[in-house]
């Protein structure tokens, strides 16, 4: 397995409803990132898009119904020809159409690679406003790599819901996709401060892409970046990109570094010898928590 990886990941201005332009724009950024020998190219949620909601409209009217694709179809397709051609592999944000269920409509990211289309994470968690159009996922979604296993998930599901990034760490992921749409109307606080404890205490890096400047409505932060785990004992460090909230980060614009996979050690669910090789981690106690939560009928899916 190799340890060492190049990764890019873009503060992506998106052209709201002009699918189009945004998929000219991602190819332009991955046939740079390639020429600068990146090995993983990440974009924001609903980047192919734009994000924001028409709440006016009933859902079969609004933008994200009529510019929903099935994964493969034909933008991922487009997209897979250049992760083909260059070797690489490509994560994005889009609306997906459910194939056997064309009404059905979900908050996805898609990736390719090398070999093609991988498949698409359907986002579990859904804030206001996204069930005026999408439905909600329900599984984790991890893809092989010549680096590992590595995870992706969507803004709310990274934010407010340890679990995934958790779970995919303890599945062997030394690296976590956050494909997100984090707008200034969500506060200063929630973006950076969870994803740096993320990584702080799961010991893994995680590659954040955000939206940036005016979507349809809102204005996004920007922020994408690439942070791991420091070799100063128990810290996040920034190898590219910004916070959300730095002044600099709403510009449009592609971040690169080349990181360390070995200091993701996530050594909290690796043997421990001072417990008899057990981990720190205990999945068993949290089951029967989880089992003991679910007698409520409200926590029902």
């Amino acid at each position: 397995m190799k340890d060492v990886i190049k990764v890019s990941t873009v503060a992506f201005h998106a052209i709201w409803g002009d699918k189009e332009a945004n998929l000219n724009k991602m190819k332009g950024y991955i046939e740079a990132a390639a020429a600068e020998g990146s090995n993983l190219v990440v974009f924001p949620e609903m980047a192919l898009t734009g994000y924001d909601d028409e709440e006016e409209k009933a859902k079969p009217d609004k933008m994200q119904s009529h510019l929903a694709e099935v994964v493969p179809g034909p933008s991922s397709l487009e997209i897979a020809e250049l992760t083909k051609k260059f070797g690489i592999y490509v994560a994005f944000g889009m609306p997906e159409r459910d194939e056997k269920d064309p009404s059905t409509i979900y908050n996805s990211a898609c990736v390719c690679g090398p070999l093609g289309v991988i498949g698409a994470y359907r986002k579990i968690h859904l804030p206001y406003p996204e069930p005026h159009w999408a439905t909600r996922g329900s599984k984790p979604f991890i893809f092989d790599t010549p680096w590992g296993p590595v995870g992706l998930a969507i803004c709310y599901d990274s934010y407010c819901f340890q679990e995934l990034m958790r779970y995919y760490a303890a599945k062997g992921c030394r690296l976590y996709i956050n494909c997100t749409a984090l707008a200034k109307c969500h506060g200063i606080a929630l973006g950076s401060t969870t994803l740096e404890a993320g990584c702080i205490t799961n010991q893994i890096y995680i590659v954040s892409a955000n939206l940036a400047g005016t979507d349809k409505y809102n204005v996004f932060w920007g922020g994408s970046s690439i942070i791991g785990p420091s070799t100063n004992f128990w810290e996040a460090e920034y190898f590219a990109g910004y916070p959300f909230t730095d002044p600099r980060a709403i510009q449009a614009k592609m971040y690169t570094a080349t990181i360390d996979l070995t200091l993701a050690t996530r050594e909290k669910f690796e043997p421990n010898s001072l417990i008899d090789g057990k981990t720190d981690f205990r999945p068993a106690i949290y089951k029967a928590l989880y089992e003991d939560l679910l007698k409520d009928p409200k926590f029902q899916e």
